[in-house]
């Protein structure tokens, strides 16, 4: 057989689209729901400092160890799911999100603190704050690997997946409809705090004119620690729920590719824009989904990324467009 044939490499199995639509709609928005968690972290960092913090994946991944830790203190163990009353799950898990939040903020503070507020007082260009974004990144990964090994932490999973409804013949598990309502919820507190509290409008002011800010008397450093804060709290949370659906996922390197899927899902909605975060994330889920059903499963990746070019080469700003000029964020 030719090995260039599309029969060897590459399929188009639109009646396997069809058939798994609404499978894959469900997965797919359970999955984009933890990319614009992550996403919003991107965002709100770009929105204030202008910054990509290609880090801000390890932040996530600490917290995805945060998570397991806490399962392993609390005494449960892989291998197992223990037959708990539904408000002593809930109860676990959330003292896990606590631990994971509190892991995966103070990690973005700190690494506001040694790795970039240096570069800011000394007034260094952007190109140097991408390098260290990456440097910053290996580094934290490099820890990682010293701290836990190579390998993946044994799975532990407190909350065993089951079937609520259908969704024209899908399966919607409970798994599927935390991961979507706490995705939409933390954006809601996300928006709220952006929008409506105080620290929010100086969020908002540093990030369109930060001089003006100062002269008001916004304090800019203040603003950008608690930039860097909500979004490692918002990337924690990320990690409880993609432990709950990968139990196997605290991996020293494995936020390098959903990393780039977030900073991808928040680019496609339009980076700045909290609104196109959650938007992005969503799409993304979506069409990861729909291609592999299309094209295969070793086709999903690019699929994602193929449409992200399709969308930039349309509409440069993203899906909702950067509403930085604005309200930043």
């Amino acid at each position: 057989m030719n090995a260039f044939s599309t029969d060897s490499w590459i399929q188009f199995d639109v009646p396997g689209l069809a058939e798994q639509f609404w499978n894959n709609t469900v997965d797919g928005l359970a999955q984009g729901g933890i990319y614009a968690l992550i996403a919003l972290g991107y965002t709100l960092v770009y929105g204030v400092l202008k910054l990509i913090n290609f880090a801000h994946s390890e932040v996530f991944v600490v917290g995805a160890f945060a998570t397991w830790i806490t399962f392993w203190l609390l005494g449960f163990r892989a291998g197992t799911t223990p037959e708990l009353p539904l408000l002593e799950v809930i109860g676990f898990l959330l003292v896990a999100c606590v631990a994971a939040m509190a892991a995966s903020g103070a990690t973005a503070v700190a690494l506001e603190r040694v790795a970039y507020r240096p570069l800011r007082k000394r007034n260094a260009p952007r190109l140097v704050f991408l390098i260290t974004a990456i440097g910053a990144s290996f580094a934290i990964q490099q820890t990682l690997k010293l701290i836990f090994g190579l390998n993946q932490q044994p799975q532990i999973r407190l909350l065993q997946p089951q079937p609520l409804f259908r969704v024209f013949g899908a399966v919607v598990t409970n798994i599927h409809l935390v991961l979507f309502l706490a995705a939409v919820l933390l954006w809601f507190v996300a928006d709220y705090f952006v929008n409506k509290t105080r620290l929010g409008r100086g969020i908002r002011a540093v990030a369109q004119d930060p001089d003006t800010a100062t002269l008001m008397g916004v304090n800019k450093e203040r603003v950008i620690v608690v930039t860097f804060l909500v979004g490692g709290l918002l990337a924690g949370a990320a990690a409880l729920f993609y432990m709950m659906k990968i139990p196997q996922g605290a991996i020293y390197n494995g936020g390098f590719l959903l990393g780039i899927k977030a900073f991808t899902a928040a680019v496609l909605g339009g980076i700045g824009n909290l609104r196109g975060a959650l938007l992005g994330g969503f799409v993304l889920g979506l069409v990861e989904n729909y291609g592999q059903s299309l094209f295969g499963g070793e086709w999903k990746d690019i699929v994602a990324f193929v449409v992200l070019v399709i969308v930039l080469m349309f509409r440069p700003t993203g899906i909702l467009g950067e509403s930085l000029g604005k309200a930043r964020v």
